[in-house]
């Protein structure tokens, strides 16, 4: 029997913990009251957004615009996306107007933000006139509770409260089901898609056992190929029907078969895969007759970028890696993989050598040339910020074609929907200069620049080797 481990104490002891402790809950503290300080003036700004608003025949649409406008100010002096920081100020608007117990107890540091967040996020659904006993209630169940906990416990206390039923609840959030994309990191993400629990559950369920079926098959190859007997010694007169079970056996068995190593996980996610981007739906409305309908034929769409070199040279791909447009660096087999099988043209992008800036553009199809340039200069939305890929954006005249702007790439750049109709119907304003970068004007008066991204510049210098040491100065003594 091993001997019996006694952990030591800590050096310091009791004391030192008791010191560290303190130093960690000040500073939490702290930031408590930093991260409230904040959250009351982000709903201060969307307030001001709404107030402008006031005098006027507001819509809902108008009232998005007035915060869009504000928290694209905010986002630009941050260098943060203005998508997110709308975000930020709809949720202190909530936080301040709903739930002053709760933000009153943040600041004091009876809680923590996962507890804010549990809290918010499961009171929301509640109407108006429920949300001050549940914020009341919340917070004096929070004081007690750790945040994983807490939402079982706010959730039942929510149920009590909600007027109405959860059947009735559940038709009206069918609307909210969506799919939508999360960037990782290496060349991962998250495809994240809501829908109603028991079709989600159904979903996985089915993609569990279609890859333990795939797993048993796979067992399954592997015992008949060792059970099966030899020709010599292990069985000299084999049955016929072992025979034929050997033969069937190694007929149906592939290199990849016997290799394949994939987890449940592994599975669920490549048959998720392949169902998604191979198989035709069943409920196709474009059917119109027997036969398949529109549906199946669609395919995935996405801007990948591929350096010259990197195709030349894939162990040197971090040097200059292939881009996933909008959403970060590709590994080198995946770009090549897509460049040999993708059937669509390649264009090929003649950059500067020093500044990577795009000089030209060619393909061996027949397509507008300018789209071309522009997708390739652009990339992304040319809003400070904005990640979304040129493929799913407008290609817009920055100053107005109506006002006799020229159709020249001198004068177009790509703008995403949301940032294309900021453009026309809010005070934000932009001026493409004579080098291609945009300069946006807030309704501040503050400027911001958005430059093309350049390509990695094909030739780099490398520093002079340093010259050689003179034999009458001696050893130098470092």
């Amino acid at each position: 029997m091993p001997d019996r481990i006694v952990p030591t104490a800590p050096k310091g002891g009791p004391a030192a913990l008791t010191a560290v402790l303190d130093d960690v809950l000040r500073t939490g503290a702290a930031l408590a009251a930093a991260d409230v300080a904040r959250t009351r003036a982000l709903a201060a700004a969307g307030h001001l957004a709404l107030d402008v608003m006031a005098d006027q025949r507001a819509t809902a649409r108008a009232a998005d615009l007035a915060l869009r406008e504000v928290a694209s100010e905010i986002a630009a002096a941050e260098n943060l996306s203005d998508r997110t920081v709308q975000t930020q100020i709809g949720r202190a608007m909530t936080l301040v107007d709903h739930y002053p117990h709760t933000l009153a107890a943040w600041e004091a540091g009876a809680i923590t933000r996962p507890h804010v967040h549990a809290i918010v996020d499961i009171g929301t659904p509640l109407p108006a006139e429920a949300r001050t006993e549940f914020d009341l209630l919340a917070v004096a169940t929070a004081q007690t509770l750790s945040p994983g906990r807490l939402r079982a416990r706010l959730a039942m206390l929510a149920e009590r409260l909600h007027p109405t039923t959860i059947t009735e609840r559940h038709h009206r959030g069918r609307d909210t089901r969506c799919v939508r994309i999360v960037t990782g990191h290496d060349g991962m993400s998250d495809l994240i898609a809501t829908l109603p629990t028991v079709l989600a559950v159904g979903i996985y369920d089915r993609l569990t056992q279609q890859s333990r079926a795939i797993i048993d098959t796979r067992t399954g190859i592997t015992a008949a190929l060792t059970d099966a007997p030899d020709d010599g010694a292990g069985s000299a007169h084999p049955t016929a029907g072992t025979e034929t079970v050997r033969r069937n056996a190694q007929s149906t068995t592939t290199a990849a078969t016997l290799t394949d190593e994939r987890t449940t996980a592994h599975l669920r996610a490549d048959i998720l895969t392949d169902l998604l981007l191979t198989a035709a739906p069943t409920a196709d409305p474009t059917r119109t007759d027997d036969g398949p309908g529109t549906l199946g034929t669609i395919r995935a769409r996405i801007q990948v970028i591929v350096p010259a070199l990197t195709m030349l040279k894939p162990g040197a791909e971090n040097t200059d890696p292939a881009e996933l447009v909008g959403h970060g660096p590709l590994d080198a087999t995946t770009a090549r993989t897509l460049a040999e099988a993708t059937t669509l043209p390649w264009d090929r992008v003649i950059t500067h050598p020093l500044t990577g800036a795009v000089l030209h553009t060619d393909t061996y199809h027949r397509t507008t040339a300018i789209d071309r340039h522009l997708r390739a200069r652009d990339r992304t939305c040319r809003f400070p910020g904005c990640t979304t890929p040129a493929t799913r954006c407008d290609v817009d005249h920055t100053h107005d074609h109506a006002h006799g702007g020229k159709t020249t790439h001198t004068n177009l750049a790509h703008l995403c929907q949301r940032h294309h109709t900021q453009k026309h119907l809010t005070r934000w304003q932009v001026k493409q200069l004579p080098d291609e970068v945009l300069k946006w004007t807030s309704p501040t008066g503050r400027t911001y620049t958005d430059e093309p991204l350049p390509y990695s510049p094909a030739t780099r210098f490398l520093p002079d080797d340093p010259p050689p040491p003179d034999p009458e100065q001696g050893t130098p003594p470092f």
